[in-house]
């Protein structure tokens, strides 16, 4: 089981020659994949309508949100930014996704190394 984020799936959907794209194409074809719910947002609210991607949303299930799921992703952005490091809401909310249900998270930002480095976040 492994999740992925937003740059990862649009990496697949260009086809991009890149390890990280063929283990999300396996983990498609294995349906070994999960989605964080805020990753489906950001897909939905700047993709236009996409034969594959309606597909890969409509049948990979979403990771579910645990109790105190706001209150920990809050903690973990505030962290990261005490130190001075870049960490966007969005992805704040991904990697707590991924840091509760205990999955890696496969990406193709290198952002996603500051919540591994000091939160808990697996990479895939």
């Amino acid at each position: 089981m492994i999740a992925a984020d937003t740059s990862s799936i649009i990496g697949y959907l260009k086809n991009e020659p890149d390890e990280r794209v063929a283990r999300l194409a396996g983990a498609l074809d294995n349906q070994t994949l999960w989605l964080p719910p805020p990753v489906v947002a950001e897909l939905r609210s700047g993709a236009a309508s996409h034969a594959l991607l309606d597909k890969l949303l409509n049948d990979a299930p979403m990771l579910a949100l645990a109790d105190g799921f706001w209150d920990r992703a809050g903690r973990a952005r505030r962290k990261l930014l005490a130190k001075r490091l870049k960490a966007r809401m969005v992805d704040a909310l991904i990697a707590q996704c991924c840091i509760d249900a205990d999955v890696p998270l496969l990406t193709l930002d290198s952002d996603f190394r500051h919540f591994a480095d000091h939160c808990g976040l697996r990479l895939a």
